[in-house]
């Protein structure tokens, strides 16, 4: 979804914000698969100019949640107004007057993603600081959050497995130990914190973005995602200090995250050629892949033992 809304649906949207507002310039931003996003540029009355982006989510998120637009702006603002690294929120509308579908309105981030650090241990330092204050903040007006579907993950296999990332091998440990009992509190989770949503300007975390995912659970879901996606990103160090500093900064019970682990190994399985069109990116995340779910159930085979 990389095309952008029409320049006079754009005008209709941020004269919700400001009646004499006039467009300069609208263009797409990359919004994966599951929103068109559109960033648009206008000049206030006062000739200030003024950016926001328009998040329109696709039809899979709205089927998930037809309120997702509602909801995502509600915890931005909870998020904004707590001293969270994300984007302003401006407003929802979800009346279809404007857009058939619902729509968030949120200030732009000036900055970019990073794939490629400068200052590496810096980059992961931040980053794990930002998710460990996320799970160490108790967040009010969040309860219309869902909670963690994890639990539906195990109640029937798919059809076909996807044996180059071991899904069934993965899902054999997972379905003898699932529920994992709750050792942690249940706290508010990104639900996808990896280098892609992380935004970066001048060496500094911008803004934590994507939000759509966001759910209650054990705060070790979104650290085991992210100790994949620095795998993945930047290598095992990376990982290692990125776990480090997390646990350093929000001293959570760490005996099941080898079972996270493997939890968020699961979420490549079957879709991994779809995110990935280079065979030669895709064999190399392969390979990290194995390591990582190799690593997880060493773990649990060590821990079973004492």
């Amino acid at each position: 979804m990389n095309q952008h809304l029409p320049d006079e649906t754009v005008q209709q949207i941020i004269n919700k914000l400001d009646s004499q507002a006039q467009l300069r310039r609208t263009w797409a931003l990359v919004g994966g698969v599951s929103a068109q996003v559109t960033a648009a540029e206008f000049e206030q009355a006062d000739g200030q100019l003024q950016r926001v982006v328009i998040r329109q989510h696709g039809a899979a998120d709205l089927a998930h949640n037809p309120h997702v637009a509602r909801d995502e702006y509600q915890l931005l603002h909870v998020l904004y107004t707590g001293g969270m690294s994300v984007p302003r929120p401006l407003f929802a509308d979800e009346s279809g007057a404007i857009l058939p579908s619902p729509y968030v309105v949120i200030a732009f981030i000036e900055g970019e993603t990073l794939f490629a650090a400068d200052d590496l241990s810096s980059y992961i330092a931040q980053a794990a600081a930002q998710l460990a204050k996320l799970h160490s903040t108790h967040w009010q007006g969040i309860s219309f959050l869902p909670a963690s579907a994890y639990a539906t993950w195990f109640q029937e296999r798919p059809t076909t497995l996807d044996d180059s990332l071991q899904e069934g091998h993965i899902r054999d440990v997972l379905e003898a130990a699932w529920p994992l009992p709750a050792i942690n509190p249940v706290s508010l989770l990104h639900g996808d914190y990896w280098p892609g949503n992380l935004m970066w300007k001048a060496g500094k975390l911008a803004a934590v973005i994507d939000w759509e995912d966001a759910h209650l659970g054990d705060p070790l879901e979104d650290v085991a995602i992210t100790r994949l996606e620095m795998l993945w990103a930047f290598g095992q160090e990376a990982m290692e200090q990125f776990t480090r500093t997390y646990q350093t900064l929000a001293s959570l019970d760490d005996r099941n995250l080898p079972y996270w682990d493997l939890c968020a190994a699961l979420r490549p399985a079957g879709k991994l050629s779809s995110w990935i069109t280079d065979s030669t990116v895709r064999h190399s995340l392969r390979e990290k892949h194995h390591v990582f779910v190799e690593q997880a159930i060493s773990k649990i085979s060590s821990n079973s033992s004492r």
